[in-house]
């Protein structure tokens, strides 16, 4: 065992510990195992009888138990403590050496590859502080161009690394206004997001499991608060409907009433207030957990904007003068949330806010330092690649970062590509100056911490003692007593005592399990409290996830090793009425010592009095990372002093409290300690007292509400500018014209609505009547000059006399959207993509019902220029599609329609569209970053070249010379994220092109675009792909429109250059099955098409 010096220490410590205490012990192995002939665990193994520490028996160092505990147990490994008893209990000598040494190989081997996955950490911070160095550097160029002398070396200086330690981050409010009662007129809608876990407003079953906890608790009383703000006129918070035989009948109602709003607002209608809105997406019938839910936020993103599109325009009716009302902010809350928000945000023009709650990279990073298991490992279990991409994602999106605590900006956000503190500062100031940022984006972290409900909180006497309405259990009635505390009061051989409280799941990392001994090791302690464990709700342990049922089973065994019972509870079930009894109870029970108890002599305490001096409870969080803390506010506003955490969200809220004590969560000494402290010290448990009743207002929701609208309003606030440009007069003519087409045909008034646009100018073949004549006059007649440009127009885009102001996509019942990525090795369009296309037409015109309501569309990564040259190759008219998304979603044409025809009857693009997506772009700062971060890559400068036919105003082209020596999508997307960068970033055409276009430009958002702006929902879209495509290809699979793969058109694709190793997978993304998607089974024929077609409605109808 050469080089393993630290398992040589420990085995001769042991051994010589063994000898000492028994007179015995060999020189080797079996020496060691004869040594240690008691069980190691015990906290007197190895120590002398006659010595005694003023802690009490825990404070003996005994090498035996030491390297039981904290090695053994550090390893994670269970087995290892059954392997060490058998060595303890084995006789025979050669078999004990055996064992003994056997099982330090095992520690060695775990020890070993915790120090490996150290270093690789340790590599990856160096990696990634190099990029950062060098990002600074690039921006130091960049944004030096156009200041003054002077600013650049402001620049400069503040880009430049420091070496003095870092400065608090503080934010500028000076230009900021306050909400207040004078925002009362106005009228907003706002969203909020949380997508996991059992929400509802009454009765949550917090602790059910780990996706049900505080921040159930937060959304629902934000939403709450939110709604009783002066100037908000709804809230919907949407979650995922649960309709499950496993679950509560309440999880699966569409919408719950959470207030009815403001009650002194004036004018409210009867959708003002506040509602759950739960949306279906995957399996209706099944509760899932947050790691699965990842392939189906696509369908909830569909979902949600066909809510929020009704809710509009219900809204607009009330309180909008006729307008639809959208979002004044779409806020994510968690990772997934945040995610679904981004979508949104993108789809509907709106901002978008985000909280993370807990982080992903900060989770991985603690996982890793522990040891116990491989990158891979955890992102099997906790899908933690997919988590922090979506986190960078919600991101790049973001205009605003909502935190608890500034550890949270500095220490947990400061992980990721897309947020660096001092980038950020230098963009905001240049903002600030109005001089140009070169598209580089970072969002604002801010700190507002969250509120509390204090209706159920009795008010207290902030100046008294804490004597008042004390508990007396002398003479009182079972009855009397609220159920909760009688649950406690069962566990307890003597209930007077003061109580120690801890409420949270019974997850490993609330460390648990540390509070337990350092509580059992205690024996002044021990004397002096209980200990209370409010640890969610349970029936049976062994149906309980396994995280949390080990660390019920070890609290367990702890109270047995220990000899706890009578002094720990430990009730089985809670409601969330019980919470404030249970913070009531643990304030107002005290005891009475005269004189002080015998465990007294032999603390180091220092006590001002020495006869009747009262006792008090106190509540604790020994969490290794608390992300907040809301628990510690709770217990605060009902008059308990905390003992908490060093890490995290705690050091924020007893800075502002000034109400406990602060301990490293992996001392149980200091825990121990600093519980006896406050429990013993009558004059600093009162001191802490009133000081948290006295500050407990910073955290109420009002506080929090106002500072969060003030933030919100801080933002850039942007809309559709189609909300604002569609005229009201004669282009209002024609919308009622259009929609009077579609209520004659929900009456089963038979328009032709084909792809033979000259129909359109005739009368309808059944009974026409004046107001039908009338109709298609209008529009016919709708744009005359435009219909004569269009005689001009040399590519033939539309036939004389059949524009509209209007596309026809107003008027569809369904859109069949064609996105095979058919190309050549020339990245040239292959015969197959106009077979596929020519077939889907015969397809649906085969049925004549489908044909009458239904319309075509064509999404490529190809400009208009080629897009028009392949249709006029295979004899394709543009005007059979009512519009065609070109360069990988960057531009949206409606071949036919008036107003994407210029004057010299050219095809031009949706100008709605471009304004819509220009958001953060910048086409010059893409362009270049791309060159270099190419040209970096293996030192050359012919990795990709600029395809100049291919560009357009919001898409920069690249031709990729070879696939093999290019960096991988995510690899360039944490690139320009580090940059400040926010783009969408594609390879296609068969790996030959590079792409990039706006962040919320995608083929797919552009379908949901069509949605918004044209009311043609995505549920009735008819999407048509290979079996291969370009790398945007997973993020057409998914959503709630219809998929039909079409095999054998394909052969092969771009998706080898999407992820590179150590990314998340396919199967995070895209549904493994879905009854959303269908398969041609053939040939690409009209009718194995149309066959895939009706398999996939009727698979769907169930949904």
């Amino acid at each position: 065992m050469a080089g393993n010096e630290w398992i040589n220490g420990y085995l001769e410590a042991i051994l010589d510990s063994g000898a000492t205490a028994s007179g015995g012990g060999g020189g080797g192995g079996g020496g060691g195992g004869g040594g240690g002939g008691g069980d190691p665990r015990s906290p007197v193994a190895g120590a002398s009888s006659s010595s005694v520490s003023p802690r009490g028996p825990h404070m003996n160092f005994s090498p035996t138990h030491y390297f039981v505990e904290e090695v053994v147990k550090g390893v994670d490994e269970s087995d290892l403590h059954r392997t060490w008893i058998k060595v303890v209990a084995t006789r025979n000598a050669r078999e004990r050496s055996t064992r003994l040494e056997n099982m330090c190989w095992r520690i060695w081997h775990l020890a070993r590859k915790k120090k490996q996955l150290e270093l690789e950490g340790i590599q990856r911070m160096s990696a990634r502080q190099k990029e950062q160095e060098q990002v600074r550097l690039e921006a130091t160029e960049d944004l030096a161009e156009d200041l003054s002398e002077s600013e650049k070396g402001d620049t400069v200086g503040e880009l430049a690394p420091l070496e003095t330690p870092k400065k608090k981050f503080q934010r500028n409010f000076s230009d900021l206004t306050v909400w207040s009662d004078e925002n009362k007129e106005k009228k907003l809608y706002i969203v909020l997001i949380s997508v996991h876990g059992l929400v509802r407003g009454e009765n949550m079953e917090l602790g059910s499991d780990s996706d049900t906890g505080g921040q159930v608790k937060y959304v629902v009383e934000l939403a709450r608060a939110l709604a009783m703000m002066p100037g908000v006129y709804r809230v919907d918070l949407f979650t995922r409907q649960v309709s499950s035989h496993d679950v509560d009948w309440s999880y699966g109602e569409p919408t719950e009433m959470l207030t009815s709003g403001s009650h002194d607002a004036e004018g409210s209608g009867e959708s003002a207030g506040a509602y759950i809105v739960r949306i279906p997406c995957g399996p209706s019938n099944k509760y899932l957990k947050k790691e699965a839910l990842w392939p189906y936020l696509q369908e909830f993103v569909d979902g949600a904007l066909a809510h929020i599109l009704n809710m509009s325009k219900v809204l607009g009716e009330q309180v909008g003068r006729g307008k639809p009302v959208l979002p004044y902010v779409i806020h994510g809350h968690y990772a997934d949330a945040g995610d679904v928000a981004a979508l949104l945000s993108g789809a509907l023009n709106v901002p978008m806010v985000l909280t993370g709650h807990s982080l992903g990279r900060n989770k991985l990073e603690q996982i890793m330092k522990q040891g116990r298991m491989s990158k891979e490992e955890i992102d099997s279990t906790y899908k933690i690649m997919r988590r922090i991409e979506g986190e960078e994602l919600a991101l790049d999106a973001a205009e605003l970062v909502i935190t608890s605590t500034r550890q949270e900006i500095d220490e947990q956000w400061g992980l990721y590509d897309g947020f660096d503190v001092k980038l950020e500062k230098v963009l905001r100031a240049r903002t600030r100056r109005g001089v140009s940022c070169h598209g580089r984006f970072m969002p604002r972290m801010v700190v507002i911490p969250p509120g509390m409900d204090f209706s159920n909180v009795v008010a207290e006497d902030i100046d008294g003692d804490g004597d008042k309405d004390d508990i007396s259990l002398d003479g009182a009635s079972p009855r009397s007593l609220p159920p909760i505390w009688a649950e406690v009061f069962r566990f307890l051989t003597n209930p007077h005592k003061p109580m120690i409280l801890a409420l949270s799941r019974p997850d490993p990392k609330k460390n648990i399990t540390t509070l337990v001994k350092a509580f059992g090791e205690c024996r002044p302690l021990r004397e002096l409290a209980n200990l209370t464990l409010i640890m969610g709700n349970r029936d049976d342990i062994e149906e309980m996830p396994p995280g949390n049922a080990n660390v019920l089973t070890t609290v367990l065994k702890l109270i047995d090793k220990y000899d706890l019972y009578g002094s720990v509870a430990i009730p089985k079930h809670h409601n969330q009425a019980d919470v404030p009894e249970i913070y009531r109870l643990t304030a107002k029970m005290k005891v009475c010592y005269m004189p002080y108890p015998p465990c007294f002599k032999i603390q180091r305490l220092t006590l001002t009095e020495n006869v009747g001096y009262f006792l008090q409870g106190v509540f604790i969080n020994p969490a290794l990372v608390e992300p907040f803390g809301l628990t510690l506010i709770e217990a605060a506003a009902h008059g308990l002093p905390i003992v908490a955490t060093k890490n995290g969200g705690p050091v924020d809220i007893t800075n502002a409290l000034n109400n406990g004590l602060l301990v490293d969560p992996h001392d149980q000494n200091a825990i121990a300690d600093a519980l006896l402290k406050l429990v013993a010290d009558k004059n600093l448990w009162q001191e802490c007292r009133k000081n948290g009743l006295r500050n407990i207002h910073l955290y109420s929701w009002p506080e929090h509400c106002r500072t969060y609208l003030t933030r919100v309003a801080g933002c850039r606030i942007r809309n559709p500018r189609w909300l604002k440009d569609t005229p009201a007069d004669a282009g209002a003519d024609d919308e009622e014209a259009e929609d009077s087409l579609m209520d004659f045909q929900d009456l089963s008034l038979r328009l032709s609505i084909d792809g033979e646009r000259c129909s359109l100018n005739e009368p309808a073949s059944s009974d026409p009547q004046d107001q039908v004549q009338r109709i298609m006059n209008k529009i016919k007649q709708s744009s005359p000059a435009a219909a004569a440009e269009g005689e001009k127009n040399p590519a033939e885009v539309h036939a004389p006399g059949t524009v509209n102001k209007y596309p026809h996509l107003r008027r569809r019942r369904r859109l069949f959207i064609v996105a095979v990525d058919c190309y050549g090795d020339d990245g040239k369009a292959s015969r197959k993509m106009l077979q596929v296309i020519q077939e889907v037409f015969r397809a649906v015109r085969s049925d004549s019902q489908m044909s009458k309501i239904s319309g075509f569309a064509l999404s490529t990564a190809m400009p208009l220029s080629e897009t028009l040259q392949l249709l006029k190759l295979g004899k394709i008219s543009p005007t059979d599609f009512d519009a065609l998304i070109c360069g990988s979603g960057s531009e949206v044409y409606y071949p036919g329609t008036a107003q994407c025809v210029d004057a010299q009857g050219r095809l031009r693009p949706d100008q709605d569209y471009l304004h819509h997506i220009n958001h953060r772009w910048s086409h010059d700062g893409a362009r270049q970053t791309i060159g270099k971060l190419m040209a970096a890559h293996d030192g050359s400068d012919n990795t990709v070249e600029p395809d100049v036919e291919s560009c357009n105003a919001h898409c920069v082209s690249f031709f990729v010379r070879d696939p093999k020596k290019v960096n991988t999508i995510d690899e360039m997307r944490e690139r320009l994220r580090m940059r400040g960068l926010r783009c969408h970033l594609m390879y296609c055409r068969n790996s030959t092109r590079l792409q990039v276009v706006p962040l919320m430009a995608s083929r797919s958002q552009a379908l949901r675009y069509l949605f918004v702006r044209w009311g043609l929902p995505v549920r009735n879209m008819y999407l048509i792909v290979g079996d291969h495509g370009d790398t945007d290809r997973e993020e057409l699979l998914s959503g709630l429109h219809k998929t039909v793969i079409v095999k054998g058109v394909t052969e092969k694709g771009s998706e080898d250059l999407l992820r590179s190793s150590g990314s998340y997978h396919r199967e995070d993304v895209v549904p493994s099955e879905s009854p959303l998607a269908a398969t041609t089974r053939s040939d690409p024929k009209a009718d194995e098409i149309m066959r895939a077609l009706k398999e996939v409605t009727k698979a769907s109808s169930g949904m």
